[in-house]
């Protein structure tokens, strides 16, 4: 059987059965054979998670014919689009148009309907997450049923299943909340540890979006700041040092570096404090999504937590703390962002503005000492641990953490009672 296995191949799976679904009606088929079965159907999108969230146990459906915008209402302001249009397409539909949406991360290679079940974000702005931008969509229940939910029709499920983990249904539509196209100006600033986090809350209050990278075994980081400009009068980085920068030093000739310290680890602080040395400012501008998003060839592993807002500077120090006290040693940089409270049940940022800590190794380093050193730290700060990312956490450790977790699993209860959705991963983060 053709095996799946997800993008970083921390994750593998032997479907039984594959199939492509050029519309609802074949989804919801798939649906109803399964229940009729006793298996389960799992949509994949393009396995961008590094967890388990999307493995197939026995059917695996994949989107490839699922893609594409397909309405807007500019007087609403809003834009409706196939689940599993990926969100680079969806970026370049809507610059073609003349619009944007508000905020995202920094890939651009998942679907929509990955990227918004498992909370993926960016940092700053009204509305950090995809899934805060989501004002209706629609879904393939367990049972076979077509449901439709917006503002105003099914509220109650557009409220959980805007971060839906894949466990309350197959998303075939997403709706979004857009905005005219709007254009950023990055300017990135090395800095030291005492400078990046004396004037961090600053920062981030003056800036619209601020990305920081701290490079351990350092004293240095690398600040981003993204700011609106007033028109899309821009001026982007020349072709050659964009593709100096970002596609040579940041990919090729990291991934090569890489290999050569997995080898021999006790070249790493070394490497990190030359290479954060040789750091340079830049400024340029673009339009949101080519400022927001940058291209990830280096496959890596990662676990990411969302903390209090106010805890965050003190997790972060605890951190360092912890890897300098340990033989550990760690190429890649921690990524420290902030988002603003949301109303999601089971977003990271539901009820609470977030500090978030995200920490990666490359593909061929062996991340579990170093995630396991950091988690429990996370954990005592009150952590949430990104749907998407490794982590360690169970339901019963989950639900305590989420104050609308028993909501979700309710939903979950009337939308797919036979567990058709169900995989190892959603057992162990929601339970039987």
């Amino acid at each position: 059987m053709r095996e799946w296995s997800n993008w970083s191949g921390l994750e593998s799976a032997r479907p039984q059965r594959v199939e492509e679904p050029a519309d609802t009606a074949a989804i919801v088929a798939a649906v109803e054979r399964a229940r009729t079965e006793g298996s389960t159907v799992k949509m994949v999108g393009t396995g961008h998670s590094f967890t388990a969230i999307s493995a197939p146990e026995h059917t695996m459906l994949r989107p490839t014919r699922l893609g594409g915008i397909l309405s807007v209402d500019r007087d609403a302001l809003t834009v409706t689009a196939l689940a599993g249009t990926q969100l680079k397409v969806l970026n370049a539909q809507l610059e073609a148009l003349g619009l944007s949406l508000h905020n995202m991360g920094d890939i651009a290679e998942q679907t929509l309907a990955g990227a918004t079940s498992t909370g993926t974000h960016g940092t700053g702005g009204v509305a950090a997450s995809l899934s805060a931008q989501i004002c209706g969509l629609e879904l393939v229940t367990g049972t076979g049923e077509v449901l439709r939910a917006t503002e105003t029709e099914n509220p109650e499920i557009l409220d959980l299943a805007r971060v839906g983990l894949g466990a309350l249904g197959v998303l075939t539509t997403l709706t979004f909340r857009v905005e005219p196209l709007f254009a950023l100006e990055a300017v990135e600033t090395p800095m030291s540890w005492d400078e990046a986090l004396g004037g961090f809350d600053e920062r981030a209050a003056t800036h619209h979006h601020v990305d920081t990278y701290w490079f351990p075994h350092t004293d240095r980081l690398m600040v981003k700041t993204n700011d609106r400009l007033a028109d899309l009068d821009v001026a982007p980085l020349p072709r050659w040092r964009s593709w100096w920068d970002d596609e040579f030093l940041s990919n090729t000739l990291f991934g090569a570096l890489n290999r050569v310290t997995n080898a021999v680890p006790a070249t790493i602080p070394r490497f990190n404090q030359v290479s954060s040395r040789l750091l340079s400012a830049r400024t340029y501008s673009d339009v949101a999504h080519r400022v927001f998003t940058s291209p990830r060839d280096v496959v890596f592993r990662e676990m990411e937590y969302a903390v209090p807002r106010e805890a965050g500077l003190t997790a972060l120090r605890e951190a360092r703390a912890a890897l300098e006290r340990s033989d550990l040693r760690v190429t890649f940089p921690v990524e420290i962002r902030t988002t603003p409270a949301d109303d999601i049940a089971l977003s990271t940022s539901g009820g609470r503005d977030s500090f978030y800590l995200a920490f990666h190794t490359h593909r061929d380093a062996d991340h579990r000492a170093y995630f396991a050193l950091m988690e429990p730290i996370m954990r005592a700060h009150d952590g949430r641990p990104h749907w998407g990312k490794v982590h360690t956490r169970t339901a019963a450790d989950l639900a305590p953490a989420y104050p609308r977790f028993a909501e979700f699993l309710a939903l979950r209860d009337r939308l797919d009672p036979d567990r058709v959705f169900a995989n190892p991963y959603l057992r162990r983060v929601l339970g039987d």
